[in-house]
């Protein structure tokens, strides 16, 4: 019976000190400004370095690319349902995503469809890291075995 009261007591005293410890760090005193020499003038002639990247190091950006692309392999669900192509594919896709972020699906046999439930979020959550940059649609596709 005195064991439960013991524990409950040293428990709050516990959160007492706790508080108290707190309370004490919460107002912080002011840094002192470190007294210092003036700083030497900047020579002149010495070339200020810019703070970017050169531009062979720079990754290109959404608006330098015409679209992202991936391969989609296994049969792709729109909605609960398998989506197929005319052709009757129904897997093996290359998934683009387009600077308007609009999403088009291509089949394997080339057919090309614009797909509106799709959008550049669900892309984004499906698609890994850009791997390689291609300077045409062919070259791309080519790196995708298509």
């Amino acid at each position: 019976m005195f064991r439960g009261n013991r524990a409950d007591r040293e428990f709050r005293e516990a959160q007492r000190a706790g508080q108290a410890l707190l309370a004490m760090h919460t107002e912080w005193p002011e840094a002192p400004v470190p007294v210092s020499a003036p700083a030497p003038a900047a020579p002149t002639d010495t070339p200020k370095m810019p703070d970017f990247l050169p531009s062979e190091f720079r990754a290109p950006c959404r608006q330098d690319v015409s679209g992202f692309m991936m391969r989609w392999d296994l049969p792709l669900v729109i909605d609960g349902e398998v989506h197929a192509c005319h052709c009757g594919a129904y897997r093996n896709w290359i998934v683009f995503n387009m600077r308007d972020d609009s999403v088009w699906l291509r089949c394997e046999a080339g057919h090309e469809a614009q797909e509106t439930r799709l959008d550049t979020a669900w892309y984004n959550r499906n698609s890994g890291p850009v791997d390689q940059f291609h300077p045409t649609l062919e070259d791309g596709l080519r790196h995708l075995g298509h």
